[in-house]
């Protein structure tokens, strides 16, 4: 993912994302260099300058030709950070609760929404967590199981080798490396591959007989496990 499109994240148009990334490198401009640097037509290039500068990227300085500058990447993006916590509060004081999840089978699809799913599910999960996956996919959640060791949780890894994660109790076998199943709290369940893009799909459901179906597969994984003495 290039600068461009990072910075479209945090609320840039394009054109605005392409003329901040020239005034952070070439310094102050006024809109006809900013155009003529980035080949953008003057009339938008001016319009993304007061974009830049409504948005909180850039700032004015007053001369005899308006010049722009750009507001350093870490205080632009700290502040925009800040903005969303704020809009976060507001959104969560007038909306009303949601009174349950639904008692189903959610499908989740996309990298990137079940490696969120996984981390939401560690983060919030209070007693324990069981987590069978590959190494690689042990690691893009790393952050969260050293959290959840910390708060005092049980954490169990079922992985490959090499693996470790001081605090949890970790068996090694052999893993599909797109598979993954994750229980937390003896209350949900996800399961299902992983894969890069939009190929992945998982099943995520707090359905009792799936939660217990799967800790019971789990626990036979593990007496197999302890069998072979790979603990």
């Amino acid at each position: 993912m290039d600068t461009v499109e990072l910075l479209t994240h945090f609320g840039l148009t394009k054109q605005e994302a392409t003329i901040y990334r020239t005034l952070l490198c070439e310094g102050c401009l006024t809109g006809y260099e900013a155009a003529k640097l980035t080949c953008i037509s003057r009339s938008n290039a001016y319009t993304a300058l007061a974009g830049l500068v409504e948005k909180g990227a850039a700032n004015l300085i007053e001369g005899t030709a308006t010049r722009y500058v750009a507001v350093p990447p870490e205080e632009f993006c700290n502040n925009k950070i800040e903005e969303l916590k704020d809009y976060k509060q507001q959104l969560l004081s007038s909306t009303p609760a949601q009174n349950k999840e639904p008692d189903g089978y959610i499908t989740i699809s996309g990298e990137k929404h079940i490696l969120r799913k996984m981390k939401n599910m560690l983060s919030q999960a209070s007693a324990r967590v069981y987590l069978s996956v590959s190494m690689e996919i042990a690691e893009l959640v790393l952050p969260e199981l050293h959290s959840a060791i910390k708060r005092g949780l049980k954490v169990v890894v079922i992985s490959n080798h090499p693996f470790e994660l001081e605090g949890a109790i970790v068996y090694h076998a052999e893993k599909t490396q797109k598979q993954i199943r994750l229980i937390a709290d003896s209350s949900c369940v996800l399961t299902g591959d992983i894969d890069h893009g939009e190929n992945s799909t998982c099943l995520y459901s707090q359905k009792k007989n799936l939660v217990d179906l799967f800790k019971e597969s789990l626990k036979n994984e593990i007496e197999l496990i302890e069998l072979k003495g790979e603990k």
